[in-house]
Formats: structure tokens, sequence, C-alpha cells
């Protein structure tokens, strides 16, 4: 059994020291619940993951069309290397668990071997991630998801580059939304619940001149619960898109460069993608209603309890 010790012995102390702080912080955050803990990692822990980050694999980069995107994923967090199973075993431990549980009031909390949508993330130049709230239940087990968990592991990033991750109050009115930003830097952690008002995201990634190497790398895991708050509980999703508006350059008169068109080529792709979506999803529902309407149980259900129904309707009838 992996000790106490052993197992903080990756985190900054100050983490441990500063629990009531950080609990103080994530509790009154804008625009809802969140911690930025930075330093997370003690420094030799976090060069460690660098050091073990795997390269960009097209065959780990394959967008839902079966393309290949410029972001590549690893779940398998624990196979990466040696750096990287011993922080998985922080994530798992009990002692971790109960840490992030103090600080965000959430008692209980559990661990994901699966790294369901987690695991390593690399963006590459040109990607951005359209504000969105997260998938609600875990697909497998149907635990409630509950907090994220983001450890970033780029030595170096200014905000010019984009990139930044992007806390919204509400995406789809961009006239009253407000941002709280945060830069993607080595070592910085974001710990944020899950909700259907958590909505998060990053603007498109854009290389310095003679720096087209970089890319965005991240560590996500997400915790979860077997129950919740009723008040928090909503049916189950998967993850909703809020498609970005048009640019603020585009107005009328403008002569639209190049850079421009292809922008907007982008997001009414997005949103034709977005509807495709949605319409094949609609036919799936109404397949599954139509089979359940024209199942011999159901239509046995409706004739055997017609003698209900005609005692109720003359019930109303009479009041």
């Amino acid at each position: 059994m992996t000790s106490s010790s052993t197992v903080f012995d990756q985190l900054n102390p100050s983490v441990q020291v500063g629990t009531g702080k950080l609990r103080d912080h994530f509790a009154n955050a804008e625009p809802f619940r969140h911690v930025v803990i930075d330093p997370l990692l003690r420094p030799d822990a976090i060069e460690q993951l660098a050091r073990e980050f795997p390269a960009f694999d097209a065959t780990h980069a394959l967008n839902e069309l079966g393309e290949v995107g410029g972001k590549a994923f690893r779940p398998d967090l624990p196979a990466l290397g040696p750096a990287y199973a011993k922080f998985d075993q922080l994530l798992q431990s009990s002692e971790f668990l109960g840490l992030i549980g103090e600080i965000t009031g959430m008692p209980s909390l559990l661990y994901d071997p699966s790294y369901t949508g987690g695991g390593t993330h690399e963006n590459l130049p040109g990607q951005d991630l359209d504000p969105h709230v997260d998938f609600n239940y875990h697909p497998s087990n149907g635990r409630h998801r509950r907090l994220n968990l983001i450890l970033f592991l780029n030595t170096e990033w200014d905000s010019s580059w984009g990139g930044c991750l992007d806390l919204h109050r509400d995406p789809w009115t961009p006239e009253q939304d407000s941002v709280t930003s945060v830069v993607p830097r080595s070592n910085t952690c974001v710990l944020f619940e899950t909700t259907e008002t958590s909505w998060h995201g990053f603007r498109k990634i854009v290389a310095p001149p003679g720096r087209e190497d970089i890319s965005r790398k991240s560590i996500a895991a997400y915790f979860y619960t077997r129950e919740r708050p009723p008040q928090e509980t909503a049916p189950s999703h998967a993850t909703v898109y809020v498609p970005r508006p048009l640019p603020d350059s585009v107005t009328p008169g403008k002569v639209l460069t190049e850079t421009e068109v292809a922008e907007l080529r982008t997001l009414l792709q997005r949103r034709d993608q977005q509807i495709r979506f949605l319409y094949e999803r609609e036919q799936e529902y109404t397949g599954v209603l139509h089979s359940i309407l024209h199942s011999p149980t159901f239509r046995a259900a409706r004739v055997l309890g017609w003698p209900f129904r005609a005692v109720r309707n003359l019930i109303k009838g009479r009041t």
C-alpha cells in the first residue's frame, strides 16, 4: 500500500498547507467555482512529466469524421512512462481525493481509471475549442461528473499566442458574457466544477514567427460521485458546444482578407456539423420512441389500462 508521504512527495508543499485559502478561492471564484493552483507539483515531478509527454501521433489525432486533426490525446496515462504511472497513483489515492474534496467541498470523489475524455491532450497551432459544458454522466457506469482537473505542461507560453483556458459566464449571449482566462504555463493547475453552466474553452492557438513548433500540452483528469445534490442534477447529455460568434473584424463594407474568409468558413462548417449531429441524434431518439410505441408490450399495456383511463375521464367529466 502506498503511504501518504510517498503519494504526496510529488505535490508542491504549499498545496497541503494552503488548503484553507484554496477552499476560499474555489468557493468565491467567478464566473463559476474554480481554483488555480500554481504550482501544483514539485519542480522535478513536472519536469519528468514534460520529458515523458508523448510525441504527436496521427493515430491518436482522429476527429469525429475519422480524419487526422490538430489534437492528439492519450487516455492510457499509466502506460506513458514512469512519471505518468506515478502521477496516476497520485490522482487515484485516497489522500489526494480527500484533499481536493476538502478544497471543493465535494466528499466521496471517485477517480476514473479509464480517463474517459481525459489523459494527455496536445493541440497544434490553428486549434481552438468552442465554449462548452461537458457530458454530465460517465458513459460506462453512470456516475455523476463533478470536477475537472487540468494540469498544463508548457514550459513557455504567452497569452498573445491564444490557447488560454477561458471560463465563461454565458457564451450564448456574448454581450453579457464575462470571461476569466488562465495562461497555460507549466505546472499551472485549474480545478473547476462540472455543472450545466461551467462553460469553458480556448481561443485559436497562433504560433509566433519562428515558433511553429509550439503546441498546447496538458493532462486532464475528471472526478465523479455516485450521487449529487438534486438541484444540480440534469438529464444525461453529451458535451454541448456554443459556436463562436462572427469575429469583430466582420463589419458592413469591410473587404475581408483571406484569413478572415477562412475563419468564416470554419465557423459555418462547425455550425453545419452541429446541425447534422443534432439531426442524427433526433433521428436516433425518434427511432427509439417509435419502436417503444409500436412494441407488443406497449400495445398490451394500453389495452389493459383502458378501464382506468375511462374511469379517470368519467371522474373528470363530473367535476
